[in-house]
This record gives C-alpha cells, sequence and structure tokens, in this order.
C-alpha cells in the first residue's frame, strides 16, 4: 500500500469516527450536545482536525443524515421484501419506517428535522436521500391508484409517515394506537 492510499484510509476512517461519534452523542444526548469541541474531545483529535473533514456542525448533521438515509432505505426494502402483495408491502414498509424513526431520533432529525445543508427533491439531492425515497416509490406507486402520479402519491404517504412518526414521539400522539394508525393509513390513503 502506498503512503497516498494509507492517508486516505485513515481520512476515511478519522471521518467515520467523527461521524459515529455525533451520532452516538446525538441519540445520548440531544444535537444540541453535539459540538466540534466535544466532538474534538471525544475522538482525541484537535478542533483543527476536525475542522479538515467537516466546515461544521451543519455539515456533521449532513453526514448522519445522509447515513440515516442509506440505512432506513435498506430496513424498509427488507421489510417489504418479506411480505406478499401491495397491501402487506405498504403496510411493512410504514411499520419500518416508524420502527426507524423510533430506534433512531437523533439520526431521524438529522435527515428531515435540522438543517445539513442537504438539497431534497432537486437535481443535486445526494444519492442516499434519492434512494430512500426510491425505497418508499418503490412499494407506494403499485398503490397509488389509477390517474395518481405515483411520486406525488409517495410525497404524500411519507409527509403522513412523517407525520405519525413526529407526533408520536412528541407524545401529541398515543403510540399505543400506533398499529391503528398504521392500519387506517394504508386502508384510506392507498388504493391496495
Amino acid at each position: 500500500m502506498s503512503v497516498q492510499e494509507r492517508k486516505q484510509r485513515e481520512r476515511a476512517d478519522r471521518e467515520r469516527l467523527i461521524v459515529a461519534t455525533a451520532r452516538e452523542l446525538a441519540e445520548q444526548q440531544g444535537w444540541d450536545a453535539v459540538t466540534t469541541r466535544r466532538l474534538a474531545e471525544r475522538i482525541e483529535y484537535s478542533q483543527p482536525v476536525l475542522y479538515s473533514h467537516f466546515s461544521g456542525k451543519r455539515e456533521i448533521i449532513g453526514a448522519v443524515a445522509l447515513e440515516g438515509a442509506a440505512e432506513m432505505a435498506v430496513a424498509l426494502r427488507a421489510a417489504t421484501s418479506a411480505a406478499t402483495g401491495p397491501r402487506a408491502r405498504v403496510t411493512a414498509l410504514a411499520r419500518a419506517y416508524l420502527d426507524y424513526a423510533e430506534r433512531n431520533p437523533a439520526v431521524y432529525d438529522a435527515m428531515f428535522q435540522l438543517d445539513g445543508g442537504l438539497a431534497f427533491a432537486q437535481e443535486e439531492t445526494p444519492e442516499p436521500l434519492k434512494d430512500a425515497f426510491a425505497a418508499l416509490l418503490e412499494s407506494l406507486a403499485e398503490v397509488a391508484g389509477a390517474g395518481v402520479d405515483p411520486g406525488l402519491f409517495t410525497e404524500t404517504f411519507w409527509a403522513a409517515l412523517h407525520g405519525l412518526a413526529t407526533l408520536t414521539r412528541a407524545r401529541r400522539l398515543p403510540p399505543e394506537d400506533t398499529e391503528r394508525r398504521v392500519d387506517l393509513l394504508v386502508t384510506r390513503l392507498s388504493a391496495a
């Protein structure tokens, strides 16, 4: 291995460490606890080293969001691949989405609540975000209904899932009724 390759590998390892540490700190104490100073202390590098990878917290949030989007896409596809029939796939998709949001609240916030400097629904949208949307679209397009734009339907269904996730987490909706809400959403919103 050349010196250049080793340096590139070490840089990539440091970047993964920064993102993993930010994510862990955010999940434990919230995003307000994630500062470049605290990250530098935790990973035992100086703040200038952090800034050589990320321009600041916003970019770190964006990196966590991209990692989360990739994980969510995998989780959604895994859940829907095990289901048979359109309705079962949509139900599995909704449950997997809500489960991911519940198990990873800080990552979910990085993806959809905080400013990570990422473009959504645009040409320059990063691939992990496009892929997470595609994971939704793959199951929802088949139940959108005649004459309904599958992309628009997916956006609407996603908005409903996001509302359920954030309102339940904020205790604005009782969590014990989540399954009934998923059933209503699947039954009433989709043509499945």
